[in-house]
Parts: C-alpha cells; sequence; structure tokens
C-alpha cells in the first residue's frame, strides 16, 4: 500500500474556548484546502476546552477526513498544545494559527508561488492586519508592517537587521530542522512571547537566516472584544516581568552569545522592539507596570539583558518610536557608572516672566551644577529635580531649572560645559530605508499655517489682530468649566470676579443652548459667549487667560484655535478636586501656566523634588478650589440635626467606559454592564436592607450620585424605592455634601468635599488593586487611603454599609482620628480660594524680579 504523499503545509492549531470564532475560522482554512488541494493538513489539538469547541472541531474533522485530525489533551496552555500537534504534523512547512483569526483567500496561494524555485528560504512572515471584534473593521496598524510595504521580497536578516518576525500563527517554519533540533514552545514562557521566543531560536540555527516578507499573504489577527485572548490579557499578568524576561528575551541573548559568540543585530532590535512596550510611558500613564510583588525581579532582570545589547544598536533604534524617555532608560539606567547628559534642553520661553526652562537628565546622584547668565554665576528663579518612574522604581532624574532669559546662558555641570539644544538630536542611522531617504533629502515645502488656511480662516485672523478688535479683548479673561456645563470652580470664580473685581474684563463660556447658557445668559448678559461662535475665536486669539477647572486638550488647547494661530494666552487648571492620584502623564503634557492646588500634600506631591510631575512652584499655587468657598458657606448652613442624606457616590471605571464617540455629548458604557462586579458590588449596597432599615430609624434619605461619566447607569438598575437617584447636573450637588450624614464613595476626590465640611465618610474598595495599579486613569499617588483618608477604608458591600450604619448610629461628627486627619489636611477654611487664586492669576504676568543678597 503506497504511502499518502507528504503535504508541503501542516498547520497546527491550539484551540481552547473559542467555539463562537470557529465558524469563521473553519471557513477560512477550508478556503485554503479548497485553493490549493493537497498541499494542506490540519492539526487542531482541543486543549481542555470546556465549552462547544471539540464538538465543533470533531464535526469538522468528520467533514475533513483525511486533512484535519483533532487531538484532545488535559488544559496545559497554548505552548503545550501546539508541541502536541508538532508531533503529529507531517508537512514539509508547519505554521500555527490561532482558531479566532482568519486567513484571507490567497493566503497560502501566495506563499506556494514565492516559494516555488527556492531552497535559501528560512522562515515566511505574513502580513498581519488588526480586526476589531466589535466593529468588524480590518485595519494595516499592526507596528510592523513596515516589513512588507515592499510587496512580497526576501531578505536576510544580517543584511537588513531592523527586520524580524516573531509571529508563530503569522509564519511557516520548515519542520525537519525544528525535528533535528528538537525545538519546541517553551511553556514556563507566559503569558507572551512564546512565539517570539520559538521563532528567535529557530533563526538562529541558520547561519544567514532568510525570511520571506509577504505582503499578500493577509492574516487576519482578531482584537477581542472582551480583552479575553492571550496578548490583550498579558499587560496585567505577573509573569510578563518574570517568566517573559528570563525564559524569554534573557534565554535568546544567551543561547546566541553561547551559540554565536556574539548576538545579531537583528535579535537586540527584536528584543529592544518587545522592551519598547515596558517602557513606552512613565507608571503613571502606562497599563504595562510590574506588580510590586515582582518589581524587583524585572529590575534585576532588566540589568541582566540589558548588557547583551548594544548602546550603538540602542542609541539607533528605530524599528518603532522609543517614546519619551525610555532609550535613555536602556541605554543608562541599568548601567552601574552614574551618567549625565551631555546636552541640556531648552524648552519653553515665558516672555511674561522673562525666564526660560532648562532640562537635563542624570542617573544616581544628583550632580552639581551651575547656571551661567551673561557670565555671572545665576541662582534658578525655580528648580526642582524630576524622577522618572518605570515598574515602580525611579529610573532617571531630570533636574529642571527656570533661569532668567534677558542675558546668554551657559550651563556648567560637573565642571563640564554643556550643549543647550531646543530639540532632541536625531537618532542615528545604522539602515536607512528608501522612505528615510526621501524625507530626509526632499525638498521641504512651506510649512502649513495661516497662508495655507482657507480665506474664511484668514478674514477671521485679520478680523482679530485689527486694532479695535486686539484693543478690546486683548485683557480679557475667559473662564469655562466644561464645554457643555458649567457650575464648577471657573463659574463660581467668574461670579466673584463680577461682584469683587470689575476692573477685570472676565467672560465665560458655554455651549449655547445648554441649560448652563441660559441660566448664565439670563444673569449675566452678554458677559456670556458661546463656545464655537465667532465672538468665542475672537476671545481666544486676543485673550490674557484662560481659566478653567478642566486641562482637556479641547478645554485648553482647542483645534479650532490652535489650527488657526498659536495661542497667546496664559492657561489657569483651576481644577475639578483635589488630587491624590498621580496624574502626571496627563497633566505633564498640558500648557499649565498656573497650577492651582488645595492641601499640602497635594501641593508637594506636584512641586517637590523627586516626584514625576514637571511643574515648579512657579506655576503651581496652593490657594484652595474657587468653589470650595461656596462649598464652605453651604456647610454652615445645615446643622448636625439638618443632616438628613446618606450619600451614594461611586466613581467611575475607564474599563466601563468606551471612548467618547465624536461628536457626541453623552458617554455609553459597555455592553452588558449590568453583569459587571461595579453593578454587583455597589447594588448589595444600594440594595442593603440594613441600611434602609438605618436610615429609617434615624429618618434619612438614601441618595444615589452616579458619576457624570456614568449617569446612564442608574437606569439600567432596578432600584429599592427608598432610594433617590440624583445628578451632578441641573441640581446644587454642594448641597447634597452639606446635608449628608454620611458620604459612602470609593476612590472617588468628592470625599474631599466631604471632609472639608467635617462630615463622616466610608471608602468602598472591592477592585482597589485593579484602580490603583494603572487599570483606571492615573496610578496611585501619595494619597494612602489607610494612613490618610477621612474614614474607615472596606472592601466588601456588608463591611461599607456596616461602617455608614455604625456612623449614623453614633451620630454625624467623624471619629477624632479622622478629624484631627481633616484639619491637618485643612487647615485654613476662610472662604478666600477665590481671592487667593485671583492673585496668583495676577502673579503670573509679573516679570520676575531676582532677590537681593540680603532677601
Amino acid at each position: 500500500m503506497a504511502e499518502s504523499p507528504r503535504p508541503r503545509f501542516s498547520m497546527v492549531s491550539a484551540a481552547y474556548n473559542v467555539a463562537r470564532y470557529l465558524p469563521e475560522f473553519i471557513d477560512s482554512i477550508d478556503r485554503q484546502i479548497e485553493e490549493n488541494p493537497g498541499l494542506i493538513e490540519v492539526v487542531v489539538v482541543d486543549d481542555g476546552s470546556s465549552d462547544e469547541t471539540l464538538e465543533a472541531l470533531r464535526a469538522w474533522e468528520g467533514r475533513r477526513p483525511g486533512t484535519v485530525r483533532v487531538l484532545t489533551q488535559p488544559n496545559a496552555g497554548q505552548g503545550a498544545a501546539r508541541n502536541a500537534g508538532l508531533e503529529a504534523a507531517v508537512g514539509e512547512w508547519v505554521t500555527f494559527p490561532d482558531p479566532d483569526d482568519i486567513l484571507e483567500p490567497g493566503y497560502i496561494r501566495s506563499v506556494v508561488e514565492f516559494l516555488d524555485g527556492r531552497d535559501d528560504i528560512d522562515m515566511v512572515a505574513t502580513n498581519r492586519l488588526l480586526l476589531n471584534d466589535s466593529t468588524k473593521e480590518l485595519t494595516d496598524k499592526h507596528p510592523l508592517r513596515r516589513h512588507f510595504v515592499a510587496g512580497d521580497r526576501a531578505r536576510a536578516l544580517t543584511t537588513f537587521p531592523d527586520h524580524f518576525h516573531g509571529s508563530a500563527p503569522a509564519a511557516f517554519y520548515r519542520l525537519d530542522r525544528i525535528r533535528k533540533h528538537d525545538l519546541r514552545f517553551d511553556h514556563r514562557i507566559r503569558p507572551n512571547f512564546e512565539d517570539g521566543h520559538f521563532s528567535s531560536r529557530y533563526l538562529l540555527l541558520a547561519p544567514e537566516p532568510t525570511v520571506a516578507f509577504l505582503a499578500t499573504a493577509r492574516y487576519q489577527y482578531r482584537k477581542r472584544s472582551d480583552q479575553s485572548s492571550t496578548l490583550q490579557g498579558s499587560y496585567r499578568h505577573p509573569g510578563r516581568f518574570t517568566a517573559v524576561l528570563r525564559h524569554g528575551y534573557l534565554d535568546v541573548l544567551e543561547t546566541a552569545e553561547r551559540e554565536l559568540g556574539h548576538v545579531p543585530e537583528w535579535l537586540q532590535n527584536f528584543v529592544l522592539y518587545e522592551l519598547s512596550y515596558y517602557f513606552a510611558a512613565e507608571d503613571s500613564g502606562s497599563k504595562v507596570v510590574a506588580p510590586a510583588a515582582v518589581a524587583d525581579e524585572f529590575h534585576e532582570l532588566m540589568r541582566r539583558i540589558v548588557r547583551y545589547l548594544d548602546p550603538e544598536i540602542v542609541e539607533a533604534f528605530s524599528v518603532v518610536p522609543l517614546r519619551g524617555a525610555a532609550r535613555d532608560v536602556l541605554l543608562h539606567a541599568y548601567r552601574d557608572e552614574p551618567w549625565v547628559s551631555p546636552y541640556a534642553l531648552v524648552e519653553h520661553l515665558d516672555s511674561r516672566q522673562g525666564l526660560v526652562r532648562v532640562v537635563y537628565r542624570f542617573t544616581g546622584d544628583a550632580p552639581e551644577d551651575m547656571v551661567l547668565s551673561g557670565g555671572e554665576v545665576t541662582a534658578p528663579a525655580y528648580t526642582k529635580v524630576r524622577a522618572l518612574y518605570f515598574h515602580g522604581r525611579p529610573l532617571l532624574r531630570e533636574r529642571i531649572h527656570w533661569v532668567p532669559a534677558s542675558h546668554a546662558l551657559r550651563l556648567v555641570v560637573d565642571g563640564r560645559v554643556r550643549e543647550l539644544r531646543f530639540t532632541q538630536p536625531p537618532v542615528p542611522a545604522r539602515t536607512l530605508s528608501p522612505a528615510r531617504l526621501r524625507q530626509a533629502l526632499r525638498p521641504r515645502r512651506k510649512a502649513a499655517g495661516a497662508s495655507s488656511a482657507g480665506w474664511r480662516d484668514r478674514l477671521l485672523l485679520r478680523v482679530a489682530r485689527s486694532r479695535p478688535v486686539s484693543r478690546r479683548l486683548r485683557r480679557s479673561w475667559v473662564l469655562m468649566d466644561r464645554i457643555h456645563n458649567a457650575d464648577d470652580s471657573a463659574e463660581h470664580l467668574f461670579r466673584y470676579l463680577r461682584e469683587n473685581r470689575k476692573d477685570i474684563d472676565a467672560k465665560f463660556v458655554v455651549q449655547r443652548g445648554t441649560p448652563d447658557w441660559r441660566r448664565l445668559r439670563r444673569a449675566h448678559g452678554r458677559r456670556v459667549v458661546a463656545h464655537g461662535s465667532l465672538l468665542w475665536k475672537l476671545l481666544m486669539l486676543n485673550c490674557q487667560h484662560l481659566v478653567s477647572s478642566h486641562a482637556d486638550i479641547a478645554v485648553c488647547r482647542p483645534p479650532a484655535i490652535t489650527s488657526l494661530a498659536p495661542p497667546s494666552y496664559r492657561f489657569t487648571f483651576l481644577q475639578h478636586g483635589v488630587i491624590k492620584d498621580d496624574l502626571s502623564s496627563w497633566l505633564n503634557h498640558r500648557p499649565l501656566d498656573v497650577f492651582v492646588t488645595s492641601t499640602q500634600q497635594e501641593h508637594d506631591s506636584i512641586v517637590g523634588d523627586d516626584t514625576p510631575y514637571i511643574y515648579t512652584e512657579r506655576e503651581t499655587k496652593l490657594t484652595g478650589l474657587p468653589r470650595f468657598d461656596l462649598l464652605y458657606e453651604q456647610g454652615q448652613r445645615f446643622g448636625p440635626d439638618q443632616r438628613d442624606v446618606m450619600l451614594i457616590c461611586p466613581t467611575w471605571r475607564v474599563w466601563l467606559v468606551p471612548p467618547l464617540k465624536r461628536g457626541s455629548q453623552r458617554r455609553e458604557l459597555v455592553e452588558g454592564i449590568e453583569e459587571t462586579q461595579y453593578v454587583h458590588e455597589w447594588l448589595e449596597v444600594l440594595r442593603s436592607t440594613e441600611l434602609a432599615d438605618a436610615a429609617a430609624r434615624h429618618g434619612l434619605k438614601v441618595a444615589f450620585l452616579p458619576h457624570p461619566n456614568m449617569d446612564v447607569l442608574a437606569g439600567k438598575l432596578d432600584l429599592p424605592s427608598h432610594v433617590e437617584v440624583v445628578s451632578f447636573e441641573g441640581r446644587d450637588v454642594r448641597e447634597l455634601f452639606a446635608r449628608s450624614a454620611v458620604l459612602l464613595t470609593d476612590y472617588s476626590s468628592v470625599a474631599f468635599n466631604a471632609a472639608y465640611l467635617d462630615r463622616p465618610v466610608v471608602y468602598f474598595q472591592f477592585d482597589r488593586e485593579r484602580m490603583t495599579q494603572g487599570g483606571h486613569v492615573g496610578r496611585a499617588g501619595y494619597f494612602d487611603y489607610g494612613r490618610d483618608g477621612f474614614g474607615p477604608v472596606t472592601e466588601t458591600a456588608a463591611d461599607a454599609v456596616a461602617a455608614a450604619v455604625d456612623i449614623v448610629d453614633r451620630g454625624p461628627e467623624p471619629d477624632r482620628v479622622y478629624l484631627d486627619r481633616i484639619a491637618a489636611t485643612f487647615p485654613v477654611r476662610d472662604g478666600r480660594c477665590r481671592e487667593r487664586v485671583v492673585d496668583s492669576i495676577e502673579g503670573s504676568t509679573r516679570r520676575y524680579r531676582a532677590p537681593a543678597a540680603d532677601e
């Protein structure tokens, strides 16, 4: 009996609970089989699925006898399942498509046509496209798409070291070579880079590895809407910071050094590509941050890894952008010897104050430096050392000086004059692509600007710059809260200005037609300006100050204005609440000229040395929030016997609120939010009979105040009749806090509102680790709820309810320990926050005067 001819391709797939994706996957593989009869075998290993995966695979096997084989094993992980499939495969080439992905028509045909007549190819890499599971949108946005822009090409990696490939689902390998060298997937490498490790070890077996990059072979990688794929769920997995580094990156680097005597440049670039995701942003802005329990191990492994990375290759790495300080981290942070940047950046000129910001980086102890202005040693007007935190550790530091800009500047650090630069130096090139050549050497076109604007924009600019308009508006203060609503600190500061400082030309901005527009327009007439109107544009192009409680780009740098001209106004950030978390990754990219703070701890967390913020005493002012003045007034109106509300006010969760759709003014919530832990936990509180009984005993109301980003949630909940749903919009929420017998919240800064009035607080934090370790906006900052909080911290709904009931049973005042914390946090509550804010704004335009020697 003749043996069956050896198939050319084995498709080995590991399947685990993917029943809902299998119809599309199977259909795409069936197409390949039909387009390439006799060339393909399929081996699928069910890794102990608990859904209908195995049944669907068995049915497929029955329809494709001799072509599709289904193996089963107890759940052991993707790598173990692929290894089992490898043992059974018999093709010349093997690939590992994932069973939730799709192979486009002609996929295998493209591989066949390229390989025919060639024996120099070690690996085939196919073109990955991203399939959005929710919208079904297909995009060509993979970070390594540049490897495929030249079409179907073979690349020798020693000649093209900026090329590499590590995706087993989108790659083909020679099966005989795998068998000869007993190469297998290392199941210890979880949750990611198992493929990259396998691919790198495979390519290291070839003396001159050559990879075919096939743009025409299109592989659709599915981004699951529930974030359940191996890669999508990897950001929070401790193994990403330990096993991946130890058994993945470090192992391939050590293997190359041991087998070849050096680490090839292509492999260094591959590892640098992987590491770029670990250092893409500082801790406060990154979703990839090592858990505290493994942070020390992570940093020790990084120290070992960087020893194998050639500084010249790190310096020139450009496969993907090394953002922010990532390049300096990889070059210097893990070296034993201290380092100081050979240059300093001159980043920002404040022409009103006559100061310029100069910044340089270093590791180790702070160096000695000296600023010379006009040849004379000059003390900086403001200075600080900023720490750049990565994975819980300050790996770099920046010295920030604001220095007089009136004379020639020199900076001497550790006895050496440093170069002063206005921009970062360019990345040196070890390989120049045609696109980069054209970008660098093609004659530059004239920069777009007012000259290329439409005639309407040119006319608008001309009117804005005309003498009558400029004279009328150039000293204006423009105040606003959100675009579509008010009643926050900006409105209260505006009212203060109209009542007490009529010498200041104050205007308030809000969207026309909104309830706040109608309310404020009735009270203040034409001083209330419609956002987006012609007058608003003229104001924004001329005003002296923009003052807002919010710092979103749409507020502080609206595209409708920045597209016309660079803003000349000074921006004051009044804040919406007290900062307790680390928001530096967000706020460091905002143009803050005045940064309002309310507590000494908050202030110090921003301006102090070794904090992650770029701001100094120049911008940051301890004044208190303008709205605190009105809050304080309300608090005085309600004595202990008038506090009749049990207020429940949880904050939002970023993973439950998708980004705001373009043109929409109202946020939506994720599908199925009713089944989330967030809703289950808070419903247990809201439906608590103990809470209801306590409210009835003391004649209290139970009020539910959801965060504005989640105000649509209340309509989705089946709440008891005694729970009243209230909103931040359309009512005076200050009165709610003033009337509170207890506030039950989680992480919300509204606890500071209650504390300002000496009202009791209970914290309910069932998801503390996720919220404080980067799952939400920012990361945990200086504020420790157990040490600094204004009430007991609970983790279960039962404990939260019990704490709230205990408080209302005992009386309306917080315990002495919490009253002492409140007094230390807010030592001054005098109703003069607005006055101090105005003084700070006016002071921001005064020219800096160096103190006299005897001052």
